[in-house]
Order: structure tokens, then sequence, then C-alpha cells
């Protein structure tokens, strides 16, 4: 049983958004016997206006693969009077080009800055569609040894995903690295951008759109897709703890819907990641080997989410690993 995803906090449809559901829609092109990308090319302007000039595409709730392109994160931009950031350009060369002509059919300034919010690929990849704009990019201060040490492995991994639809595909290297706080001024409005510690990753960003007080929090927030832990459990509390206290009226997961109420959203994932820790805990101190950890440890809250057969186990993983030298 998958765990229902509250409501959206306030978004509204811009002018120019699709109000058809996008899988309806998808599936419709699909009959009509279009490819793939030619689905996702006719379906580019499924994004929702959350905030006055916030803009968010949302990802489908699968695992990577030819059908859907790697288009499985949520993704977005924002404009101010002078400059548009992207934010997370998508995990495939198709997937940020269907977040390119979302952005141009919107008519809003150009666009300067494209922001990583972490490396995983499905957020990365789509990068290379907005390499002719030469654009700032903008990226943890840990964001380019990750994409280092794992760069080839996320190609690799792409290509086999999705074939020859993965060709063009990838991050563009960062050029300004967030150490800890920064400001990025679009004209007239501040995004505030915030590097974590450890927490979903080893290279989380998060910002504040102090225009309209939305935070983006990427993969720091999961709905509906199970949480997945690349980094570090205790660590994902502690940032999820100062994150709540930021008085925001709605944040953007990075898998789920296009926004949802802040901090009430993260109340799912912090309860999944205590009963991981916990749960963890308890099997160490029963003497419960790894191999059997994943069938014993947080099942139950496990179940409540959507993709948890492929996620979880990895989860209860690493958090056997991080806790048994506790």
């Amino acid at each position: 049983m998958h765990r229902s995803t509250p409501p959206i906090a306030g978004p509204r449809r811009g002018a120019f958004c699709d109000v058809a559901p996008r899988p309806s829609r998808r599936a419709l092109l699909l009959g009509l016997g279009l490819s793939p990308v030619a689905a996702m090319a006719a379906a580019s302007d499924d994004c929702v206006e959350v905030a006055a000039g916030l803009w968010v595409l949302p990802g489908r709730i699968e695992e990577a693969s030819a059908a859907n392109l790697n288009a499985i994160a949520n993704t977005g931009f924002v404009a101010g009077a002078s400059a548009t950031a992207v934010i997370d350009p998508g995990g495939s060369l198709a997937h940020g080009r269907q977040l390119r002509r979302a952005i141009e059919a919107r008519g809003v300034p150009p666009v300067r800055h494209v922001i990583l919010t972490h490396g995983h690929p499905d957020h990365v990849m789509g990068a290379t569609a907005f390499a002719d704009l030469r654009p700032e990019v903008i990226g943890h201060a840990r964001l380019p040894e990750f994409l280092a040490q794992r760069g080839a492995f996320y190609a690799d991994l792409l290509r086999r995903e999705l074939g020859a639809a993965a060709e063009g595909s990838g991050p563009l290297p960062p050029t300004r690295l967030v150490m800890e706080e920064d400001r990025l001024d679009l004209g007239g409005r501040v995004l505030a951008l915030r590097a974590h510690p450890p927490a979903h990753t080893d290279n989380d960003l998060s910002l504040l759109d102090h225009a309209t007080g939305t935070l983006w929090l990427s993969d720091l927030l999961f709905a509906g897709h199970i949480p997945t832990l690349d980094g570090d459990l205790h660590g994902w509390l502690r940032v999820l703890d100062t994150l709540s206290g930021i008085p925001a009226p709605r944040a953007v997961p990075g898998h789920g819907p296009a926004a949802l109420p802040w901090p009430a959203a993260a109340r799912a994932e912090r309860d999944y990641l205590t009963a991981l820790r916990d749960e963890t805990r308890a099997a160490l101190r029963a003497g419960i080997g790894l191999a059997e950890a994943p069938g014993r440890v947080a099942t139950a809250q496990a179940a409540q989410w959507r993709l948890a057969e492929l996620h979880h186990g990895r989860n209860v993983t690493a958090a056997y690993r991080q806790l048994e030298w506790e």
C-alpha cells in the first residue's frame, strides 16, 4: 500500500501551463504513435507555477527508463527582473530540453544560472541542454569531487537505462561553489543558498526564495517516493530539524508533488528516517546480521512509500554500516 501525499499548498497554474494531468496526457501522446522523446517534447508545458515567478516541472515517481527518459525528479526555474535561474536541469538531455522549452514559452529573462542541488544523475544529467547559454553553474563545495568520483559510472548507468536517448546527457562543471551560505540576485529577487553537511548526500544545497517564502529542498525532502540515503542518517535528521525552523509556507520536494505545505511536509520523511535509525539500532543490539536486516528493519514504515521494494533495502544497508560503529 502506498502512502497518499498531502495536497499541494497553494500552487497556481501559470497562464501558459497545461492543466491536463501529466500521466494521462503522456499516455495519449504515446498512444498516437509518438516516440518517448517526441512525447516528452509535446508535453513540454506540464509545469506548475507554485508561487509568483517560480515554476516546477514535476517528475514521475518511477525508476529511470527509456520510456521516461529519466525525467523522474522535480526540476524548475525562478525568474527575476533581469535573470532566470534553473534549479536542477533534469535527468537527461531530453529532460533538460523539455525544461528549456517550458522556460522559453514563458518569456522570462535569460537563463544566467543553473543550480545543481546535488550530484545525483536524475538532477544533473540534463545540464547539457543549457550549455550553449554559458550559464553560471552553482553547486555545493563538495559537488566537484562527487562528480569526479561518480560521473563515469552515472554516464554508463544512464546509457544502460535509456539506450541511445542518453546520448549528449551530462552535468556541467560548477563555476561557483557554495561553502556555507550565499546569495543569488536575479534582479530584484534574491535566492538564499545554503550548503548542508552530509544528509541525503554529502553535497546537498537548499534554496529559499525570499520573494515568495518558498523553500526548494530537492532531495532533502521526498514525498510519495521513498527517501534514499546516500549520505548521513543522523545528519539528514539534523538538517530536517534545522530546515523545519524556517518560516516558509511551502517547500518544493525533489520527488513528489510540485509543492507542499511546510514544515508539515517533513513529517512523513522524518518518521521514516527515525524508524530506520531506531530499528537499525535495535537490530544491531539483537545481533541481526546485515543480510537479514532489510527484511526486519522499518518494514511497516517502508510499506507506506512508493518504490520501497527498490530502495528500502539499500537504506537499511547504509544505516547499518553507519550505526554499527556507534
